[in-house]
């Protein structure tokens, strides 16, 4: 049984300041599972493109609000319940919220390391 917490994975490498937020990733491929958890704050007023060109993910909104926008220019709003899943390993631009930070519950398949950064000054997104 594996049981972890927040504050946990905060003393570890697998807490990760990505740029625009954060990324507690609390099931990574070390544990044997087959996929990843993360919980993953997107700060609000920011913007960030990205492309998991490697992994797929699906993501849960658990609090606060913001979107996500696909490469034709479709903007989807997402709240507290809502789940997008890039299924295509698609590039889209995420957002936080106004006022508010997006809280998202992301898992990844497969797996990831747990230590990836993100690169947001690369102008084709950041991609791992």
């Amino acid at each position: 049984m594996i049981v972890r917490s927040l504050r946990d994975i905060e003393a570890t490498d697998h807490f990760v300041d990505w740029g625009n937020g954060t990324s507690h990733r609390l099931l990574t491929d070390k544990d044997g599972i087959g996929f990843s958890i993360c919980h993953t704050v997107v700060r609000a007023n920011t913007v960030s493109l990205l492309q998991y060109r490697n992994h797929l993910e699906a993501c849960y909104c658990i609090a606060g609000e913001g979107e996500v926008e696909d490469m034709d220019g479709n903007v989807f709003p997402i709240r507290k319940g809502d789940l997008y899943v890039l299924d295509k390993h698609d590039k889209h631009f995420l957002r936080g919220g106004r006022d508010k930070d997006l809280i998202l519950v992301s898992i990844f398949n497969p797996p990831l390391k747990g230590t990836e950064r993100h690169k947001l000054n690369d102008p084709a997104g950041s991609a791992y």
